[in-house]
Parts: C-alpha cells; sequence; structure tokens
C-alpha cells in the first residue's frame, strides 16, 4: 500500500463520551418499558424493520429523532456519539425503528444541505417528531447499485420537472411520505459519467406514483418497486445543482453504510445463540462464541471510529463503505455459524424452539443485506479506488 493510501484511510481512536453512556442507560429504560407494553418482541427476527407510526411518534417526543440537528429545525444539537448509541440500542432490541430511521439517518441531514429554508421549516420539524417517513430513490432496474446509470428521466418544463422511470429496491416506499429521489437531467459526458444527475424531493401521494411491493422469501414486504409516469415535481423541491448530484448522493451513503444496523441487523441471532448455549457451553461453543463477540467488537469500534468523524465534520464515505461490506459479510456468515455452533447444545433447551425462528428469518433475509446500502462488488470498487488500487 503506498503512503498516499495510508493517508486516504484513516479510522481515528473515538471513546464513548461520558453523556452517550449516560443516554445508553436511559434508552435502555424506556425499551424495557416498550417490550413490557407488548410493542416489540426482542427475540422475533426482523421486527428491527417493522413499521410502527406510534412507536415512531413515542421516539420523537422524547427528543431522541434528530438528535444531531438545529434546534430551529426541531432538532436537539447532540453529538453524533449519542446518536451512535440511540441506534445501537434500538438495533439490538430489535426495536421497530422503520417509520423514522431513514429519515434520521440521511434524509434530514441532506435536506438541511441542500433544500431551500422553507421545505427544511416544514419537512424536519415532522421528522423530529416521528410523523415523518421517507425513503431512498437511488437502485433502478438493471443497474443496481451503480448509481451513475441511472436512467429515470427529469425533464424540465415550466415551473418544475416531468419524471418518468422505475427506482427499485426502495426500502419502505410503501409507507414513505416522502422519497429523495435521483434521477438524470443530462446525458453522462465520455470525460464525466457522473454528470447529468440530479437530486430531488418526491411527495409520494403525487398523482403518476405507482407503489409495487417485491415480497422477500420471508414473505414480509420492505423492498418495493417506484413507477413514475409524468410526476411534476416543482423547481422548488430540487435540491442542490442541476446536474451534480453525485457528489450529494455519495456524500448521503457515507451516513448510510457507517452506522451500526450495517451489522447488527441479524444480531438476535447471537443472543440466540447465548440463550441456547446456557451458562456453561462445551469448549467448541464457548471458543466460536468469543470469535463471534470479538469480531462483533472490531466492527463496533470501526463503527463508532466513522461516526466520529462524520462528527467532527468530515465526510469518511470509504471508511463507511469498509463498515458496510465487512458487517454484511459478518451478518451474512452469522446464521450459518450459530446453527453450527449449536449443533450440540442440550435439545431440550427451552430456547431452542424461538431460536430455529431467528435462524428461519436470518438465513432468509441473508441475501437482500448485499443489496441494500450497496452491494459488495461496488463497495469494493469503492474502496480499491479510495486506496488507489484502480
Amino acid at each position: 500500500m503506498s503512503s498516499n493510501a495510508e493517508q486516504t484511510l484513516q479510522f481515528d481512536q473515538i471513546r464513548l463520551p461520558p453523556e452517550a453512556q449516560a443516554l445508553r442507560e436511559e434508552v435502555r429504560t424506556f425499551l424495557a418499558e416498550e417490550v413490557a407494553a407488548g410493542t416489540f418482541d426482542p427475540h422475533s427476527g426482523g421486527q428491527g424493520d417493522d413499521f410502527d407510526r406510534a412507536f415512531s411518534r413515542r421516539v420523537g417526543a422524547r427528543g431522541w429523532i434528530g438528535m444531531t440537528w438545529p434546534k430551529k429545525y426541531g432538532g436537539h444539537e447532540r453529538t453524533f456519539l449519542e446518536r451512535y448509541v440511540l441506534t445501537e440500542e434500538f438495533r439490538i432490541a430489535n426495536a421497530p425503528t422503520r417509520g423514522h430511521f431513514i429519515a434520521d439517518r440521511q434524509s434530514g441531514p441532506i435536506l438541511m444541505k441542500y433544500a431551500n429554508e422553507d421545505i427544511c421549516m416544514d419537512v424536519l420539524p415532522r421528522i423530529c417528531r416521528g410523523e415523518c417517513c421517507f425513503c431512498i430513490g437511488m437502485s433502478e432496474p438493471g443497474s443496481g447499485s451503480d448509481l451513475f446509470a441511472a436512467r429515470t428521466k427529469a425533464e424540465k418544463t415550466e415551473g418544475g420537472w416531468r419524471i418518468n422511470g422505475t427506482k427499485l429496491w426502495t426500502s419502505g416506499a410503501h409507507h414513505a411520505d416522502y422519497m429523495i429521489g435521483l434521477f438524470r437531467t443530462s446525458p453522462p459526458t465520455k470525460e464525466n459519467r457522473r454528470h447529468g444527475l440530479t437530486q430531488f424531493l418526491v411527495d409520494m401521494t403525487l398523482p403518476g406514483i405507482t407503489v409495487n411491493p417485491v415480497p422477500q422469501m420471508t414473505g414480509s414486504l420492505d423492498f418495493n418497486e417506484v413507477v413514475l409516469e409524468d410526476v411534476f415535481i416543482p423547481d422548488s423541491h430540487m435540491l442542490g445543482d442541476v446536474d451534480m448530484a453525485w457528489t450529494q448522493a455519495t456524500s448521503e451513503l457515507a451516513y448510510e453504510r457507517s452506522g451500526p444496523e450495517r451489522f447488527l441487523e441479524t444480531f438476535y441471532v447471537l443472543v440466540g445463540l447465548a440463550r441456547v448455549l446456557e451458562d456453561n457451553p462445551d469448549t467448541r461453543g464457548a471458543e466460536g462464541l468469543g470469535r463471534l463477540v470479538a469480531q462483533l467488537h472490531t466492527l463496533r469500534r470501526m463503527s463508532v471510529s466513522v461516526n466520529g468523524m462524520l462528527q467532527a465534520g468530515k465526510e469518511p464515505v470509504l471508511e463507511g463503505s469498509i463498515v458496510k461490506d465487512l458487517g454484511t459479510a459478518w451478518e451474512q456468515a452469522l446464521p450459518a455459524r450459530a446453527r453450527d455452533l449449536a449443533a450440540f447444545a442440550n435439545p431440550q433447551s427451552a430456547n431452542i424452539p424461538s431460536f430455529r425462528k431467528q435462524l428461519e428469518h436470518a438465513t432468509l433475509i441473508a441475501p437482500k443485506l448485499t443489496i441494500q446500502g450497496g452491494t459488495t462488488e461496488i463497495l469494493r470498487g469503492i474502496i480499491a479506488r479510495g486506496l488507489g488500487l484502480r
């Protein structure tokens, strides 16, 4: 690796401050109360992707959505590291965050950076209250994670733009109030295939928008196809500069790819394995569980580092891509490894039935983990470019 590459790749040594640790206890108490009230089951696979607007409103009332945002937009001007702790605890508990998470993680910050003030003052406070759900319109049929191959067109018309095309793998679009979409406004150039893309804020209730669910093998509905036919978007809903959205989209992905949700989506399997192995596992089980926990700790330290860099105003796109790539590989491999380690567990354990259900769900959703947030091939291309290897 060249010295230039060494300077490019950096994971700062970050430790969570006392206020983050205090918040952790507060969040755990809240989640325990929600579990006791029957809001969700922490041991049931996949509930972290459930949509529960009432739950989101209760989270918003606690001041836990838009935590890092300016107070004038309904935020609380807390740190990225505090938000990290919140996200970690919610994901570990398997809490139903779909109603607000995308808006909180990346859509809100994009609006603050590129939308006009009227939109910010209207939309951002509603996000903070847990009243506004977002989806991301990036991938398209035939292009996958190659965002620069987008073909959905936005053509200029009087007072705005006409959108025609299709977005695919759009998580949560069937619930979303808004989509931040990436559309082609000009052809790419020979010199720069990234040229010609523009971002827009799309009201999902507009005429001409059809959302078609794409069922997963589990039977759950998360991914969607979004078809846009002559959808009119006013000029005021354009985000940033015409034809230059590739820089905006790249910045957005730093938020999307670096959080603990990128390696904790199947965490319930690890908890289930520990419950099945019980207090005195054999040497094989203890060693295997220890390795998994050590790997998880490494991913966590890397993710904390990236969030510390976000707090410092940096845009760690390369480091975020590494966290997402390694995290996806780990959580995809976890179900098979856990099944193997549990092979000689006590068959009379009361935790066996729930563990089997967890394994089944985690195994079936494993393929989609590669799709969301960028495929392995795309991520490794970004990493290789960032390291000067291509």
